[in-house]
């Protein structure tokens, strides 16, 4: 396929409030965060021609189209699975604009992650024998952090990872969280806070697991040509892939790492260049396996990485500045990619100085976005 770089922007972001119960419908919660997000362009609802979605999301594209006063849309898909869709959406957005096929596309997520469908309970999450399921839900392997625990103990034995450097990315987020009144957990956490919270999954503890939330985000993508004569500075999609291995649930699985790489050869830069990084953090031993997996440090090599301070902010590599799915939502990828707008509008609570490049891991995808 003809390269995309840079041929689109994120123009507009949008987010509701995060909650524990929003008393709301996830239609309501979409709308909201929708509106915001063409407000936030300097757009009106009827400029916008395409709507893409997460697969699990209930709501049709045509329904949202009615409730926002679109009377017509040229460009509507979705993507799987729930918390990997993230940079896919993107992409279909991407190819629609360039192929021509919509003007100005929403990507959106609206979910009661907390008082409705919870993601990480087994109920929801177990697909009752069905496909690689057969071969695990047997056994009790069934809700999402039994596979992050599971990966955790074989990084642990194969290169002495340990739980101390598991709780270090717990910490780094929820200094960043402290700075975002948009955050639900924002008082600071010790190692020692980490190593004292009760287990969930052995080996991970309960601050190593994501905060399940109530809420909603959107993004509007454009053409980078129109993105210029647009309200907010644009933040330029310069790559965006898909990464899922064969074999397995791409979620539970971080062993494949040239989609990953692939990104980076797109954009036409390294894993060096990237100023500061948002990556998907529903468990913590998957976001010191997706440092080594996009490069940032030899393989089993992510546990002395993630300590010291060096992906604090003022250090080396800044991660997940708006505190991540572990301490401001888990929103299943979307805040991620709206706090990496914000870090290139120079709009973050966390702020990276000067910050040109970043880089969005959705688990099952990745994107890097610049200035």
């Amino acid at each position: 396929m003809e390269s995309v770089k840079d041929k689109c922007a994120v123009v507009g972001i949008g987010e509701t409030e995060y909650s524990r119960d929003s008393g709301r419908t996830e239609r309501s919660l979409a709308l909201e965060a929708i509106k915001k997000a063409i407000e936030d362009a300097g757009l009106r609802p009827g400029d916008i021609d395409g709507i893409v979605k997460y697969a699990v999301q209930p709501e049709t594209e045509t329904d949202l189209a009615a409730c926002l006063g679109i009377r017509h849309l040229s460009y509507f898909g979705e993507a799987g699975f729930a918390g990997g869709a993230g940079a896919a959406l993107v992409r279909q957005a991407v190819q629609a604009i360039v192929t021509g096929a919509a003007t100005n596309v929403v990507v959106f997520r609206a979910v009661n992650g907390r008082s409705g469908k919870r993601y990480g309970r087994g109920e929801v999450t177990g697909r009752g024998g069905r496909g690689d399921a057969a071969f695990s839900e047997p056994f009790g392997l069934i809700a999402p952090g039994q596979g992050a625990a599971m990966s955790a103990r074989r990084h642990m034995h194969d290169y002495g990872t340990t739980s101390r450097q598991l709780g270090a990315i717990a910490v780094a987020c929820r200094k960043h969280a402290a700075r975002n009144p948009r955050a639900l957990l924002r008082d600071p956490i010790t190692l020692e806070d980490h190593q004292n919270s009760r287990i969930i999954y052995d080996p991970l503890h309960m601050l190593d697991c994501c905060y399940e939330a109530d809420g909603a985000g959107a993004l509007v993508i454009t053409s980078a040509d129109r993105a210029r004569a647009l309200k907010q500075r644009p933040a330029y999609i310069m790559a965006t892939v898909q990464a899922a291995p064969g074999g397995g649930d791409g979620a539970h699985d971080r062993t494949e790492t040239s989609a990953k790489h692939k990104v980076f050869a797109a954009a036409g830069v390294s894993p060096g260049d990237m100023d500061v990084v948002q990556i998907y953090d529903h468990f913590t031993p998957w976001v010191l396996m997706a440092i080594e997996d996009y490069g940032f440090c030899k393989r089993g090599e992510g546990g002395p990485f993630v300590e010291g301070g060096r992906i604090e902010l003022g250090g080396g590599l800044p991660l997940n500045t708006s505190g991540g799915h572990l301490s401001e939502a888990y929103l299943q990828g979307m805040n991620h990619m709206i706090e990496a707008v914000r870090q290139l509008r120079g709009t973050s609570t966390a702020q990276v100085e000067g910050a040109e490049l970043v880089l969005v891991d959705t688990a099952a995808g990745a994107l890097i976005l610049r200035r």
